[in-house]
């Protein structure tokens, strides 16, 4: 018997977007709610040669959860966390899940999901698999390929299809690239499988937490900051966080703290975790030492008031949203870079990305993870025209990152968005292999169309 599939025009509204600003109504909806349901709709799909879009909470900033062609598959309905092992700290889960309500059925067992994709209360596991999501903390624990233990698929044909890490430490069997085909799905975007179950590593909660917001007095010194705090000794930072004045201005509203340093020109927010107690008097002499006040640091410390810190971050894609929503209706978006260069090289692929951007006529607000050499520029394109605009304006920025040793795309994915700029940092053998995968797993092309190929 076939899966009910949604068909209701205004239902299907509430599926044609992410928040890259793409629109595509798909044809219809499928919400299996099982591994088992998610077979039976794969072979339906296979049966009337329907392409098949993966899509959990859409917040994708690329457009990968936005339907191109016939179906979209949304995973909200497989929501449970199927087991938490504290002896072996795995997690067992579907995609569905999100990433906030792991963190807490994982704290009772004083265990976490490292990887923090910021939004916890938006973000899906499987969303994370899919684009292999990081965040502030990637600085410490790596992003989420680092925690996946194992996925269940099903793919294209509804064929079952599962992999999990080898336990060997030594493997000289074949290609180093097949040895390993979790790695295969995480970050593949729904392109080769849709992921109905994963095995993921939990790690210690820390004993000691402490966060802080450095404010400095122009962006020179808290991007020079930034590099002393990763090669300073006495100091571990789990997270080195960039705030530009206009992002900064902007967490300070969220926060209703118009008073924390006005005047600043830039922020820096870090963390330090542990089991001992986290040296502040180093923090505040390393700031000191790059122009950074002990009067305007904030100081978060204890459960409360980290996750009074998260909403600094949190405010910023929020704001954004809002000031890109009323030119949505004229073909306006908001648009995002996820670029990223040695951290060393940051201050200066920042410098000539401004030039850049003037020379457009634009002013993007600026922040993200610099202490990985990866910010986030998100400029509000009021129209078409200012949407391509933008994009040459990417596009050259993207040349230069490449030419100091950068990526196009750092967390976030490739999806439908980004597409059009994979070829400048992958040569023709790189994507011949990236083809021949997607043929062995979808030889038809049926899933997550328009997707990184």
């Amino acid at each position: 018997m076939s899966l009910t599939l949604l068909r209701d025009p205004s239902a299907l509204e509430g599926y044609a977007r992410d928040v890259s600003g793409l629109r595509s109504v798909p044809e219809a909806v499928a919400r299996p709610e099982s591994h088992e349901e998610t077979v039976e709709l794969m072979r339906q799909a296979a049966s009337e040669r329907r392409c098949v879009t993966a899509a959990g909470a859409q917040t994708s900033t690329t457009g990968a959860s936005v339907a191109a062609l016939d179906w979209l598959l949304s995973t909200r309905a497989m929501a449970r966390i199927l087991d938490i092992d504290p002896a072996r700290r795995i997690a067992r889960v579907e995609p569905g899940v999100l990433i906030g309500d792991l963190q807490r059925a994982c704290a009772p067992h004083g265990l976490f999901f490292a990887p923090d994709p910021t939004s916890e209360e938006e973000c899906t596991v499987g969303g994370a698999i899919a684009c292999n999501a990081s965040g502030p903390r990637t600085l410490r624990y790596g992003p989420t390929r680092a925690h996946v233990q194992s996925v269940r698929a099903v793919l294209a044909d509804g064929t079952d299809f599962t992999a999990a890490r080898p336990g060997v430490e030594k493997n000289t069997v074949g290609f180093h690239l097949a040895h390993d085909p979790v790695d295969w799905f995480v970050g593949s975007e729904g392109t080769l499988g849709i992921v109905t179950e994963a095995e993921l590593r939990l790690l210690p909660v820390p004993v000691q937490v402490l966060g802080l917001g450095v404010p400095f007095p122009d962006a020179e010194r808290a991007l020079a900051f930034i590099v002393a705090a990763r090669e300073t000794a006495g100091v571990a930072p789990r997270c080195l966080e960039y705030f530009d004045g206009e992002s900064f201005a902007i967490a300070r509203a969220a926060m209703g703290d118009a008073a924390w340093a006005p005047n600043a020109g830039a922020m820096v927010y870090l963390e330090e975790a542990g089991d001992r107690e986290p040296p502040l008097d180093a923090w505040l002499a390393l700031g000191e030492q790059f122009g950074a006040r002990d009067v305007d640091v904030r100081v978060f410390d204890g459960e409360h008031a980290l996750r009074e810190a998260r909403r600094l971050r949190h405010a910023l894609p929020a704001a954004m949203h809002e000031r890109t929503a009323p030119y949505l209706p004229q073909g306006g978006r908001r648009m995002s870079t996820d670029w990223a260069v040695p951290y060393r090289l940051a201050a200066a692929a920042l410098a000539q990305a401004a030039t850049i951007n003037a020379e457009h006529g634009l002013s993007p607000v600026t922040y993200g993870h610099l202490g990985n050499g990866h910010p986030h520029q998100n400029f509000v394109a009021r129209d078409p025209a200012e949407v391509t605009r933008v994009e040459q304006a990417i596009a050259e920025t993207l040349r230069a990152v490449l030419a100091m040793g950068g990526t196009v795309a750092a967390e976030h994915g490739i999806g439908k968005v980004k597409a059009k700029w994979l070829g400048l940092q992958a040569g023709s053998r790189q994507l011949a292999v990236m083809r021949a995968l997607k043929q062995a797993f979808d030889p038809e092309g049926r899933l997550a169309p328009g997707n990184i190929l």
